[in-house]
């Protein structure tokens, strides 16, 4: 598939157990002058590292402690893990406004600044629109990297004899970059455990890992709509953005007329591309500072919210096909365990995009703040749930953990990231790891209902929540 897959030749493990939330990797950028201090917005443009300072300092640290079953007797019967592709190469029409934003400073910037000396001087435009957003060599790592910690949180079920055994399954999108990371992820495996008698097969899923495409509600509605992400252009039109462009202008010393709202984004994007693909703080993140940055991410976060996420129904209806694909996996396995017959499906891997996990965690409920993000309420939002930057990095994954805990007691643990998170409405001392039936007694709505081809037959105007 285009990629060349380096050897591990030695790998050692870090086992974090209760490390503190405040550590030194919390302010990373402040300690590592090669860190952004704009790094943590990102959005979906952002290092997974980022999310996870801890990997910092070790890519293959996990933390155990997160693991925390109600009793001793709990196994772990099945994972599904939902799973953004890797850090990936920008696409054409994103390089194309770099390019633009470049040729203008190279031929109408001024000034002494070392940063706009280094753009002008040194800086050359490597970027080329047949990248197209396809997996860097980075984004090979994050799944390799990705692979071994969840095999190290889940030595019994991300296992060599599993592997071998056919109890893990590969699922991916049919673009080039998921396909890329799935062999990447099962890469990662089988060099942990030095296999080179044998290769594994991943399937291609479009129903489920592009489901967008298929949803013919949501594309005529949301995604061809112009007038859907109407709260994302004010906000580009606004106040805020408009100081943003302002302070771009000033610093390149060009007319402001120059730096339209798309300039200001290529310049982000140049900013965040640098650092996720080639770990560099490049002069490109002189052009902002925190402040402008959160502007950026804010704005950014509005366009998932309306196009992907709680803005319209259909975006989270659109991903009621994998919303059933996975928890008919979970009964499956829990109905095995209950009646002491082997679970068949011990790992399921699901790998897409961006577009695919977050109508997803929408659908569950996860970070949904209760006021509805505008291009008006900036200010009051500075504390939002819905942030891109915290959800939806490169490789972003939501793991579903099922445990059999003795008699017929069966939990499923969510985590996110690789952090526990809380299914919405389950608020009790064992939320964390809540009873299986409770969880689908949570969902039993959307497990009577939910059809996919229901929700995307176009017959009603979106519904804003």
């Amino acid at each position: 598939m285009g990629i060349t897959f380096w050897k591990v030749l030695f790998v050692h493990f870090t086992v974090i157990s209760g490390f503190s939330c405040c550590s030194r990797n919390d302010v990373n950028s402040e300690w590592n002058p090669n860190i952004p201090a704009i790094a943590k917005y990102f959005t979906t443009k952002g290092r997974y590292e980022e999310v996870n300072p801890y990997l910092i300092e070790d890519i293959l640290a996990v933390n155990r402690s997160i693991l925390q079953p109600p009793s001793a007797q709990c196994r772990q019967i099945h994972l599904t893990a939902i799973i953004r592709h890797g850090t990936r190469y920008p696409t054409s029409k994103n390089v194309k406004k770099m390019q633009k934003l470049y040729e203008l400073v190279k031929s109408s910037a001024s000034g002494e600044e070392s940063w706009l000396r280094e753009i002008q001087s040194q800086w050359t435009m490597w970027y080329t629109e047949d990248m197209d957003g396809r997996l860097v060599q980075k984004g090979v790592s994050d799944h390799k990297h990705l692979a071994v910690r969840l095999s190290k949180l889940f030595p019994s079920l991300i296992s060599e004899e599993k592997l071998r055994g056919g109890f893990i399954q590969f699922i991916t999108s049919s673009k080039h970059r998921c396909v890329n990371s799935t062999l990447s992820f099962k890469a990662g495996l089988t060099e942990l455990w030095a296999i080179t008698d044998k290769e594994f097969d991943h399937s291609v899923n479009d129903a489920l890992m592009r489901f967008f495409d298929q949803c013919t509600r949501f594309v005529e509605e949301v995604d061809n709509n112009p007038s859907a992400l109407s709260e994302m252009d004010k906000f580009k039109q606004g106040p805020e953005m408009r100081r943003v462009q302002q302070k771009i202008a000033d610093r390149l010393n060009v007319s402001y007329k120059d730096i339209t709202d798309d300039m200001a984004e290529a310049a982000f994007y140049l900013c965040a591309y640098e650092f996720a693909i080639k770990t560099v703080n490049s002069p490109w993140c002189r052009l902002f500072d925190e402040v402008d940055a959160q502007v950026m991410e804010y704005a950014n976060d509005l366009k998932q919210f309306w196009k992907r996420g709680y803005g319209y129904d259909i975006n989270s209806k659109s991903s009621c096909i994998l919303f059933h694909d996975v928890f008919t996996r979970l009964d499956k396995a829990a109905d095995a365990s209950k009646s002491g017959q082997q679970v068949t499906e011990a790992v399921t891997v699901q790998i897409g995009h961006a577009e695919t996990l977050l109508p997803l965690l929408t659908l569950l409920g996860f970070s949904k703040d209760s006021d509805v993000l505008r291009s008006t309420n900036y200010a009051t939002q500075t504390k939002r749930s819905f942030r891109t930057s915290h959800m939806l990095p490169y490789a972003a994954n939501l793991v579903l953990v099922l445990y059999d805990c003795g008699g017929g007691d069966l939990r499923l643990q969510p985590l996110l990231n690789e952090k526990p998170v809380t299914f919405p409405g389950l608020t009790d001392q064992r939320a964390s790891i809540p009873l299986y039936e409770d969880v689908k007694e949570l969902y039993r709505e959307l497990l009577q209902g939910c059809d996919f081809e229901t929700e995307c037959q176009l017959f009603k105007s979106p519904a804003e929540v």
